[in-house]
């Protein structure tokens, strides 16, 4: 009888194993078959590239405090009250007022030959104007925040700093390259102020070469003095820096850039409340805000849109949720976090938790997967969890990395959940990154919508099985 009872134990044991073999199987087919339907809607039917083409196009640059930033918030807000989501609102928030002013002028004359060239340049954020004549003074090249150092008051005061190192060509995530070099634009200006430099110019953040600007954001340091900064194109930084190496340089500047008192302004926040488990929420979302020149289509009107879309195609799906799906457009990413650090600070106060946070802000260009992040407590099982899940994404092309998420949601890693940043190809992104350039007309349609189709997905398997 032993016997008949152990050999009895063991087929149950293999037909319940088989039975959940065959359930698991089925489920994945399931998955498999949905998310299908997910890029067949999408690349079917979706409203992302009008969208974009519209906050690109017609309403363009929407730096923060800026009133196409104002039209932005009211556009998305309408569209996405056509939407039938729970529900749409604006959240308040306080961003900084910064304008350009009239166009920059700058020009170099070599001491050597008399030669005087106009240059391309974008003043920074925050930079601030000449005086009304404009200013005047000889050039220093420097490749890093270290050389300031080096040259102390002795070498800088009264002269204008000109950071010339480039980004990395060899790093085959161009992201890596950026944040390489990027350093010299955020705090070059600050600190050869405090030396005694009267202006500054930073060659463009990009590997290309050619003669468009690229602005951004600089920072200055409370107690030095602030003065004019500018993005100089890169054929103009090779220019200058080759013109250098013949004798002396002098550079002629003139900005308008002004800063205003802090204004007030909105994140919009559109969301479908979850039928299981509504006090789990998933975020997707990206800034809002762009830089005052072309119109922010690739930084960061594809993630807005990305984000938008994805409600939109659920909804198109008749999917029910089991958890809160959230789209947020943040506002003032370029140049303070306003809205994101509003957001989580209400967030937090209404102990809401986000059990995922997806940030779509490197581009609208063809999807290759998804970065995540998360509280050391919380990381390492819960992305192995979501490794799980690459048979279905992989299909697509997509795969998962650890590194960073999204500079909107960092706030929110103390909630413990996970944080995720879109990962599309890189290799052009830096073409346009804050330039004239980022226009519609640089983004295609179809790889934008592979990128709501991608995100759609992920959102998708996180509601369905958590984390």
């Amino acid at each position: 009888m032993p016997n008949f009872l152990s050999r009895l134990s063991l087929i149950i044991f293999i037909i319940s194993l088989s039975f959940d073999v065959y359930a698991q199987k089925v489920e994945e087919t399931e998955d498999a078959f949905f998310i299908k339907a997910i890029y067949d809607q999408v690349l079917s039917s979706s409203s992302c590239y009008d969208w974009l083409d519209h906050l690109s196009s017609n309403i363009g640059g929407r730096l923060s405090g800026s009133e196409a930033a104002a039209r932005a918030v009211e556009y998305t807000r309408d569209m996405l009250d056509t939407l039938g989501l729970s529900r749409v609102h604006l959240q308040d928030c306080m961003v900084p007022h910064w304008e350009r002013g009239e166009k920059e002028v700058v020009y170099m004359t070599s001491k050597k030959t008399g030669k005087r060239t106009n240059l391309d340049v974008l003043a920074l954020g925050n930079s601030v104007a000449t005086i009304a004549t404009g200013i005047s003074g000889e050039v220093v090249e420097v490749k890093s925040l270290d050389d300031l150092e080096k040259l102390g008051e002795a070498g800088l005061k009264g002269k204008i700093v000109f950071f010339n190192r480039p980004m990395d060509p060899t790093q085959i995530r161009t992201f890596n390259a950026y944040g390489g070099a990027v350093d010299q634009r955020v705090w070059g200006p600050t600190k050869a102020s405090k030396y005694g430099a009267i202006g500054a110019l930073v060659r463009s953040m990009t590997t290309k070469i050619d003669d468009i600007p690229h602005t951004g954001v600089t920072v200055n340091e409370e107690g030095n003095v602030k003065i004019p900064a500018l993005a100089v194109s890169t054929m103009d930084a090779e220019l200058l820096s080759a013109t250098l190496k013949e004798g002396i340089v002098e550079v002629y500047i003139k900005t308008d850039c002004k800063t205003f008192e802090d204004a007030p302004s909105h994140n919009v926040i559109g969301e479908i409340i979850g039928s299981e488990f509504p006090e789990e929420i998933i975020l997707v979302g990206g800034h809002l805000d762009s830089w005052d020149v072309g119109g922010g289509a690739h930084d960061d009107g594809a993630g807005c849109v990305h984000a938008m879309e994805v409600l939109n195609i659920l909804t198109k799906l008749n999917y029910r949720p089991k958890r809160t799906l959230r789209c947020v457009l943040f506002m003032n990413e370029e140049n303070g976090l306003g809205g994101g650090k509003a957001y989580a600070e209400a967030s937090d106060k209404n102990n809401e938790y986000h059990l995922a946070a997806i940030e779509s802000d490197a581009g609208g260009f063809t999807p290759r997967g998804f970065s995540a992040d998360g509280h050391a407590d919380i990381f390492s099982e819960r992305y192995k969890n979501v490794s799980k899940w690459l048979p279905l994404l992989e299909p697509f092309g997509l795969s998962f990395s650890k590194g960073g998420s999204g500079a909107d949601i960092s706030p929110l890693k103390g909630q413990k959940g996970m944080l995720f940043g879109f990962r599309p190809d890189s290799q052009r992104y830096f073409d346009y990154h804050h330039t004239a350039a980022d226009t519609i007309d640089a983004v295609n349609q179809r790889e934008l919508e592979m990128g709501a189709a991608a995100i759609t997905s992920l959102v998708y398997l996180i509601d369905k099985y958590g984390l």
